[in-house]
């Protein structure tokens, strides 16, 4: 067998040969995890995303490559799971989605897809067109699964009839349905916001006569109810277009019908003039059919039931005609037909096809210095309408901020089209993060981790913050609570859980596989809190040696986290502020959740008025 020649010295051939050894192991990396991307112009390059099993050479490359003069590349969280044990169910889930996220990265980012259209392009040539009405029998909204689309939303002016009758049901079971203005669903679990919900009750409810209410619904949080009881509103509330909210009525019996066409006969036949006062019937009567038209105002919708005016609802901060989606009919009623007319035949004015628009709303370049606060915004790919309005609200005061930094932090879509738009967005922003994974809720911990990725590794910050996307920071008054912690103490900071117990039933359900303990460790609730840097690298540590566990309660397992630094590297004070609000906002917060964009909106103006305080739907 014939040995290999060695180079003879000073032939130069090893340094020809050194810089193809050095890429031996990206490539191989590459390969492992499906990432083989090209680099063209305007495209994200996914540096050092170290998924799977490489050589050791390249074990600093997750941190290293970040620094590459603060290009787009950037755009890539460094994690890196290799060591993580996949013995675990949750473990060996984070690993096949970081597996899915190589598939999904090179299906959007690869110069063979097709490219979304370029910033600056303009509109399209032929924009898409809506039809002015759309229209179901029975049958085919059944078949449609009880929602009628509504191509590009509804406008001023649009009105939707739906003829059916409510059907009868047994004597001790609650008699309802409900027609339902609908968001679109975003494919990642989270629920459609309802825009209107109007609900009759005819039997059943706890008042124990027959009601009509009305809300709206985000993020699974219900609005106060607008209940319709039987009586008219009073003259001194607020009207809706000059219309009153409630109208009155006396009851859905058959009696007050035959009295009103007792009435009508006599005055209209027999020539008499009954000018005695009556009260309409509730408007539904179960196996009686009824027409039920909804119409938009300026000032909220408006609901008539065979012809006669029922209620008004005034529309609410965050809930826009434009971002409808469906009407949706569902409950113990039979439909025969659903129209909707006057609609818009244009989409809207999209911020998302005009980015060009928007350069004043860009990250600033990655700070060469050391920050105080670095905040991780969690986020899901086709969220781009809840980004927007931080963009637009509070993260205004942090790209005018030396101290302070903002990220969100999104995983990658089933969609290609959405992680097309989300590459887009990236690139143009430079405020994304992508988090190279199949999105799930039960593998939001892994962008916490992320969180404390980038903040350790691509930038220096002294304090690191995480929050949600529909989650309004109240920056300054954050900072100055944060300065008053001594300098050099480890801190964990937030609305903080104690002795909480996980629930065993239910849609949050925690088996006793995940969870076997009785009760979680002292955790802060997952909208908005702070830890030190020592704890964050210590996260980002504990993952690169293997000895990291995942929960799939992000807030939980930052809990579980900050407990295991302090019975392995030093104490932590925790510090408990119930400014930080878990469900919705109180005035003088610090952070206020589950607000929608227009909310945001709200927040922001009155927060420049010097007024803290919550913009609560009316």
């Amino acid at each position: 067998m014939r040995r290999p020649r060695r180079a003879a010295a000073g032939c130069g051939c090893g340094r020809r040969l050194r810089p193809l050894l050095m890429l031996l192991p990206f490539a191989a990396l590459l390969s492992v995890a499906t990432f083989s991307l090209h680099s063209p112009v305007g495209l994200v390059v996914p540096a050092a995303v170290t998924v799977a099993t490489s050589t050791d050479t390249d074990t600093d490359t997750a941190s290293s490559h970040h620094h590459h003069h603060g290009l787009v590349g950037d755009a890539v969280s460094g994690i890196d799971i290799r060591a993580l044990n996949a013995t675990p169910p949750l473990h060996a889930a984070a690993v096949r989605a970081f597996r899915s996220g190589g598939r999904l990265l090179r299906e959007a980012f690869l110069p063979g897809a097709a490219p979304p259209p370029a910033v600056g392009g303009g509109p399209d040539p032929s924009p898409p067109r809506c039809p002015p009405f759309v229209a179901l029998s029975g049958a085919e909204l059944r078949g449609a699964g009880d929602a009628l689309a509504l191509p590009c939303g509804l406008g001023l002016g649009s009105h939707v009839t739906v003829v059916g009758s409510p059907r009868r049901v047994a004597a001790n079971a609650v008699a309802q349905f409900a027609v339902e203005v609908r968001g679109g669903g975003d494919g990642d679990g989270d629920e459609a916001a309802r825009i209107l919900h109007f609900n009759p009750r005819l039997r059943g409810d706890w008042s124990g006569r027959p009601v009509i209410e009305q809300n709206t619904r985000f993020r699974g949080q219900w609005g106060p109810a607008l209940r319709c009881e039987g009586w008219r509103s009073r003259p001194d509330e607020e009207t809706v277009d000059g219309l009153v909210k409630c109208e009155q009525w006396g009851g859905n019996y058959g009696s007050k019908l035959n009295e009103l066409k007792k009435m009508w006969f006599l005055n209209c036949v027999a020539g008499q003039r009954n000018r005695g006062s009556m009260d309409w019937p509730y408007p539904f009567v179960e196996d009686e059919l009824f027409v039920l038209t909804l119409s938009t105002g300026l000032e909220g919708y408006h609901v008539q039931v065979d012809g006669r005016h029922v209620a008004s609802f005034p529309y609410r901060v965050g809930y826009s005609l434009e971002d409808a989606a469906i009407l949706s009919v569902n409950g113990d009623v039979d439909i025969q037909s659903i129209v909707a007319g006057s609609l818009p035949m244009a989409y809207p004015r999209n911020a998302q096809r005009n980015l060009e628009l928007l350069t004043e709303l860009k990250a600033p370049p990655l700070p060469e210095e050391p920050i105080e606060l670095f905040i991780g915004i969690l986020s899901a790919g086709s969220h781009f309408t809840e980004r927007m309005a931080v963009r637009r609200s509070w993260m205004s005061s942090v790209r005018n901020s030396s101290g302070a930094m903002a990220r969100f932090f999104v995983a990658l879509n089933g969609r290609k089209k959405v992680n097309e738009d989300l590459k887009k967005e990236a690139n143009f922003f430079g405020d994304i993060v992508i988090v190279p994974f199949a999105d799930s809720y039960d593998l939001v911990v892994l962008k916490t981790v992320a969180i404390c990725e980038y903040a350790t590794r691509v930038v220096s910050a002294k304090y690191i913050m995480k929050c949600d996307d529909d989650t309004f920071v109240r920056l300054d008054s954050v900072m100055a609570d944060v300065r008053k912690i001594p300098y050099g103490k480890s801190f964990y900071l937030g609305n903080i859980n104690y002795y909480h117990r996980p629930l065993r039933e239910g849609k949050w359900a925690v088996s006793f596989e995940e969870w076997p303990r009785e009760a979680y460790p002292p955790y802060a609730n997952g909208p908005g809190y702070i830890v030190s840097s020592d704890i964050a690298n210590f996260v980002v540590s504990e993952m690169e040696k293997g000895r990291l566990n995942l929960f799939k309660m992000e807030d939980v397992s930052m809990g579980m986290w900050v407990g295991q630094f302090v019975d392995t590297v030093k104490a932590v004070d925790y510090i408990h502020s119930l400014r930080f609000c878990q469900f919705g906002c109180v005035d003088d917060y610090l952070t206020a959740h589950y607000q929608s964009p227009g909310q945001m909106a709200c927040l922001w103006d009155k927060l420049a008025q010097g007024r803290p305080q919550c913009c609560n739907p009316r």
